[in-house]
C-alpha cells in the first residue's frame, strides 16, 4: 500500500475530482469514501455557510477519510469598464449577476474555510490555482490534515512540495475542468500525464497522483507504470446515480465523441476543458479577450444557472476530460471504482 494510502487509510488508489459549481455533493463524495477511494468537496463557488453544512453532513454519511478542496486567490488587475460593460451586453443574463468580489474578500473566503477544516477535523486538503500562504499549510498540518497541491508542469509540482505539500496532483492537459496553471512556462502548460509523470517523479520526494483522461483500469494501470502513486478521476463520477449533475449534462457526456471537448475561457475567464456547445461555438473569436478569473465566471453565473434549471446544455459549462466519449452512462461509485480498480 502507498504512503499516502495507508496515512488516508484508503483501500483503492483513487481520488474523486472535487469538481466545484455544485456537481459534487455529501451524497456523492461520501459514497467515494465509504468504497475506500477518496472523496472529495469543492469549496470553489460555496460559501463557507454552506460548506460547514456540507461538512456535517459528510460526518453523518461516513467515518472515512475524505477532502476539501480549495481555490487558491490570484493576483488580478481589474479590466477597463468599457470590457466589462462590453461583456455584460453580449452574455445572456449578466444583467442579474452579482457584484464583482475583491481580493481582499477572497482570501477571507479562502482562510474561514481553511479553519473549518480545522475545526471539523477534515483529514485532506488540496490547492488548485496556487500555492497557499506557508502559515496556512502549517496550520492544516498540524491539524493533522493531509496536503494535496495540484500542478500542471514539474516546476508547479517542485514549488507544491517546497510549500510542505504531502503530495502532489499531476493534471494532465486531457483533464476536464479548470487548468491549475499558475506558474508562467516558456511555451504552453499543457503538457499530457505521459510526459508530465515521468518528468514530476523524478524531480519529487512525495507521492504523485495522476489526473486528466482517465476512465478505466487501463488507465490507471498506466499511470502506475509511468511512476504515479495513484490517480484522480472526474469525468465518470458525473455519470453516477450519486452525482448532482443534471441529466443535460450527463446527456451530452453520454453522447460526447472522441474529439467533442476543447480548452475555453468564455465561461470564467481561466481556461477550462468541457464540451463544445452553442456558447462557445458564438464567442470562439473572443478566446483570449474574456474578465480575468473570477470576474467572467460571475457574469456567466447567471446564465449557466438558468441552463442547467431548464435543460439546456447549449449554455451551461460541460466540464469533461478527453476520454468523456468512451463513457456512456448511467452507473453508480460502486461499479465506476471496481471498473478503475479491476485488476
Amino acid at each position: 500500500m502507498s504512503e499516502w494510502m495507508s496515512a488516508l487509510s484508503l483501500t483503492k488508489p483513487v481520488i474523486q475530482a472535487p469538481m466545484a459549481g455544485g456537481l459534487v455533493t455529501p451524497r456523492l463524495a461520501s459514497a467515494v469514501s465509504n468504497e475506500g477511494a477518496l472523496g472529495s468537496l469543492a469549496s470553489g463557488y460555496v460559501s463557507p455557510q454552506a460548506l460547514e453544512k456540507q461538512l456535517i453532513e459528510m460526518k453523518e454519511l461516513t467515518d472515512r477519510s475524505f477532502q476539501v478542496n480549495l481555490f487558491v486567490p490570484e493576483e488580478r488587475q481589474m479590466p477597463e469598464a468599457e470590457l466589462v460593460e462590453k461583456w455584460k451586453a453580449r452574455i445572456p443574463r449578466a444583467k442579474d449577476a452579482k457584484p464583482f468580489s475583491d481580493l481582499k474578500e477572497e482570501w477571507n473566503d479562502f482562510e474561514e474555510k481553511a479553519e473549518l477544516l480545522i475545526r471539523y477535523g477534515v483529514k485532506a486538503c488540496s490547492f488548485t490555482f496556487g500555492l497557499p500562504p506557508e502559515e496556512t499549510a502549517e496550520k492544516l498540518k498540524k491539524s493533522g490534515c493531509f496536503l494535496f497541491g495540484t500542478a500542471t508542469t514539474p516546476e508547479e509540482a517542485k514549488a507544491f512540495e517546497e510549500r510542505g505539500m504531502d503530495a502532489v496532483i499531476l493534471q494532465g492537459i486531457e483533464a476536464g475542468g479548470h487548468r491549475g496553471s499558475f506558474l508562467p512556462v516558456k511555451g504552453e502548460p499543457a503538457l499530457g500525464l505521459m510526459a508530465l509523470i515521468p518528468q514530476a517523479k523524478d524531480a519529487l520526494n512525495i507521492p504523485v497522483i495522476a489526473a486528466g483522461g482517465i476512465f478505466d483500469r487501463r488507465g490507471v494501470q498506466a499511470a502506475r507504470c509511468l511512476g504515479a502513486d495513484g490517480v484522480q478521476v472526474g469525468t465518470p463520477f458525473l455519470l453516477c446515480e450519486e452525482s448532482s449533475a443534471s441529466p443535460a449534462y450527463q446527456k451530452a457526456i453520454a453522447e460526447s465523441k472522441g474529439a467533442d471537448t476543447r480548452l475555453t475561457t468564455l465561461f470564467s475567464g481561466k481556461q477550462a476543458r468541457g464540451i463544445v456547445n452553442q456558447f462557445m461555438k458564438t464567442y470562439e473569436a473572443d478566446e483570449g479577450k474574456t474578465l480575468p478569473y473570477p470576474l467572467h465566471n460571475t457574469l456567466t453565473k447567471p446564465m449557466r444557472g438558468h441552463a442547467a434549471q431548464s435543460g439546456d446544455a447549449e449554455y451551461m459549462s460541460l466540464w469533461a476530460g478527453q476520454s468523456a466519449a468512451k463513457l456512456e452512462g448511467p452507473t453508480d461509485v460502486k461499479t465506476v471504482l471496481e471498473e478503475l480498480c479491476e485488476s
